[in-house]
């Protein structure tokens, strides 16, 4: 039974750390600024300059680099792009996403070694388990997206106040964090992750109905 809820828990967790790191790479950056429609820095940062500077942020949080990594992030005249404060923040989000992230691996592998170990006495069991999962996954984005599009605000402000202190998040348009990441940005990264999470689930429905039925005509002869 533990094997069986382990393995059901570990496809939402382990879709939703892969989704998450698709989209946290220099790939997603460069489309995101480069697409039509994505709206322009008022200060002045051309897609250029966000890319480069944009990556770095990406690069800090996945990294294991301390905090001089963005410190040094430097203008031509040599003041820091990145404020005390948005270098703090960073840390926090790397925190955040190298732990999600982990939990998602570390879950993922233990229920492929659950398979191999348990997949001559209980394939079955662990197949449904794996769908059920992936049926609670979509149940539980399509909720997320609904609750995002209907009150955006409400969403983001709810989503880090759950993983960073209050104030610690928040900052001005001026800043270099707003001008890289812009509201825009965060809606299609969770647009992106959720569509990714959504294929993922229902790649594993198609994959667990074959397995069955193959089980099953294996089993009727």
């Amino acid at each position: 039974m533990l094997t069986r809820l382990l393995v059901g828990l570990a496809v939402p967790l382990g879709l939703l750390a892969a989704s998450v790191r698709l989209v946290a790479t220099p790939v997603f950056l460069w489309i995101e600024y480069h697409r039509p429609g994505f709206p322009a820095d008022p200060f002045g940062f051309g897609a250029g300059a966000r890319m480069t500077l944009g990556s770095h942020g990406v690069d800090y949080i996945l990294n294991w680099a301390p905090a001089a990594f963005l410190e040094n992030v430097r203008a031509p005249d040599g003041s820091p792009w990145f404020s005390p404060e948005e270098i703090s923040h960073m840390t926090d989000v790397k925190y955040v996403m190298q732990i999600g992230l982990g939990l998602g691996l570390v879950v993922a592998l233990l229920a492929v070694a659950i398979w191999f170990a348990r997949r001559g006495s209980d394939a079955e069991g662990l197949i449904r388990s794996a769908m059920r999962g992936a049926w609670v996954t979509l149940v539980l984005i399509v909720v997320l997206a609904v609750v995002a599009a209907l009150a955006w605000q409400w969403f983001f402000a709810t989503f880090h106040s759950l993983f960073f202190a209050s104030g610690t998040w928040t900052f001005s348009l001026s800043d270099t964090l707003i001008r890289l990441y812009p509201t825009q940005f965060w809606i299609d990264a969770a647009a992106t992750v959720g569509v990714l999470t959504i294929l993922g689930a229902v790649l594993v429905l198609l994959c667990g109905r074959r397995a069955l039925r193959r089980r099953a005509a294996r089993q009727g002869r």
